[in-house]
């Protein structure tokens, strides 16, 4: 069969709210051509990760239901959390799966943060490939000063979005765009000091010096009075999952914490997982394609 699958990734500001977070899963779902995943959410973060696929005019009309469901039912004004966010659906990637390429999935980004703006009364920052320019390309860097910092930020001529104008008083602007598949992990620490977990984040992450292709916060569960590295891996294949747990061990090590759990949130490629098995099994001469029985199947 050659249909294009799309993924999309959408991150939504809702984690306390069952109701809210399943209207909003349903309006993905809804679609007839997508398949939701996988959601899930955190209270801490008070943020929930959807994951669906499906044809390009599917995931297009389920980003967009989406839009429109969490403007309805998201105030900004009101929500707290420790998770870094700018919109009621805070950021919506999408990621090329089968029989599609990047530069066509840059093309949907673009058009479906269009209709955001147009049916959904929501700005759009475009980021990753679908940015405009290299300065807006950096997730972090767009969201800079969150949904409290909107007013200021879009006064600012290099700040405009790229679809509509201002903010939406309670929903914000959202941040569309392509990229490659990102895998989210997140570490706790045997500790209630979060200063621990942002000094460990610190050295991870590659914007400070540390691992190529992660980016990493230290935040504060507060429901189980624990610290958390959250991460984010932008490609596997250059820094494994393996390697960052080595190194957050190895870091909290130094200032007299553990590692106690982690965490991965949404999917993961199966060979992500494969080579960390493989590096903590110290298998000898292993060949991925050959004895992962599933590899025969698909």
């Amino acid at each position: 069969m050659n249909e294009k699958i799309i993924e999309c990734v959408p991150n939504i500001s809702e984690g306390r709210s069952p109701k809210t977070v399943a209207a909003c899963v349903e309006a993905v779902g809804s679609v007839s051509d997508v398949k939701v995943l996988n959601y899930t959410s955190d209270r801490d973060h008070n943020r929930s990760v959807i994951t669906f696929v499906g044809s390009p005019d599917g995931v297009a009309q389920a980003a967009v239901n989406l839009c429109k469901t969490a403007a309805e039912l998201i105030d900004l004004t009101k929500h707290k959390g420790e998770h870094p966010r700018m919109g009621a659906v805070d950021v919506i990637p999408f990621i090329p799966i089968k029989n599609v390429t990047m530069s066509e999935v840059v093309a949907l980004s673009k058009a479906v943060g269009e209709r955001i703006y147009k049916e959904a009364g929501i700005p759009v920052y475009l980021y990753e490939k679908s940015a405009c320019a290299p300065y807006r390309q950096n997730l972090a860097d767009v969201r800079r000063g969150q949904f409290e910092g909107l007013k200021e930020k879009t006064s600012l001529p290099e700040w405009q979005p790229d679809f509509g104008t201002g903010f939406h008083r309670t929903a914000g602007i959202s941040i569309v765009g392509a990229r490659e598949f990102l895998i989210a992990f997140n570490i706790e620490l045997s500790t209630d000091n979060v200063e621990i977990a942002k000094k460990i984040a610190k050295t991870v992450r590659e914007s400070s010096g540390g691992l190529k292709c992660v980016k990493a916060l230290g935040i504060m569960l507060h429901e189980k009075n624990t610290a958390q590295v959250s991460l984010n891996m932008t490609d596997f294949n250059v820094t494994p999952l393996y390697r960052v747990m080595e190194l957050v061990k190895a870091e909290a090590k130094r200032w007299g914490v553990t590692v106690i759990g982690t965490e991965l949130i949404g999917l993961s490629p199966m060979k992500a997982l494969i080579d960390t098995a493989e590096y903590y099994l110290r298998l000898k001469d292993f060949d991925y394609s050959v004895q992962v029985l599933e590899n025969h199947f698909i």
